[in-house]
């Protein structure tokens, strides 16, 4: 019995359980669970980052609406899907989720250091910051925004098509 879940009621079956891990911590779970049910039976509240200051985010809603809980999870061949909402990812055995938009962990986050320059990084303030030279956009200005503001990574293997059926519930 996991202190943050309630003993009867839903659509899960508590009958078994589930391993899987989020951020290399290996976590239970009970078949019928979505990833964000699970985490939050697992006590963790936090999920992911913002993706300008790096402010810690959880999980909001039950639903597709979910804003905050975007993951990474790994297929059968080890390739990241980016930017998953944690409700809409069914819970499978063996599930690898991996938390986004933090370095080198998401408790200990160095992108947090950004909360102390608010101030001076306005909405759109690259749009002026960057502007000149305009040779520096490919080389640094690109490479640089992408790292600090990005959400997950994607896989550098060949594009081919993953099968979802079953990972994923799309609404």
């Amino acid at each position: 019995m996991q202190a943050s879940r309630l003993e009867s009621g839903g659509d899960i079956d508590r009958s078994s359980s589930i391993e899987f891990f989020f951020d290399g911590r290996s976590l239970r779970g009970y078949p019928g669970d979505t990833l964000a049910s699970a985490l939050l039976a697992n006590n963790v509240s936090m999920v992911a980052r913002s993706i300008k200051y790096h402010r810690p985010r959880g999980i909001l809603s039950a639903g597709l609406e979910e804003p905050n809980a975007l993951v990474a999870c790994a297929d059968e061949a080890g390739n990241l899907i980016p930017n998953l909402k944690a409700t809409e990812v069914w819970l499978q055995p063996g599930l690898k989720v991996h938390s986004q938009n933090n370095w080198p962990c998401l408790k200990i986050d160095v992108g947090a250091l950004l909360q102390l320059f608010s101030r001076f990084l306005s909405a759109g303030f690259y749009y002026k910051t960057f502007m000149w030279p305009t040779s520096g956009w490919p080389r640094v200005y690109e490479k640089l925004i992408r790292q600090v503001a990005g959400q997950g990574r994607i896989s550098l293997a060949a594009d081919k098509p993953v099968d979802q059926t079953g990972r994923c519930s799309h609404h």
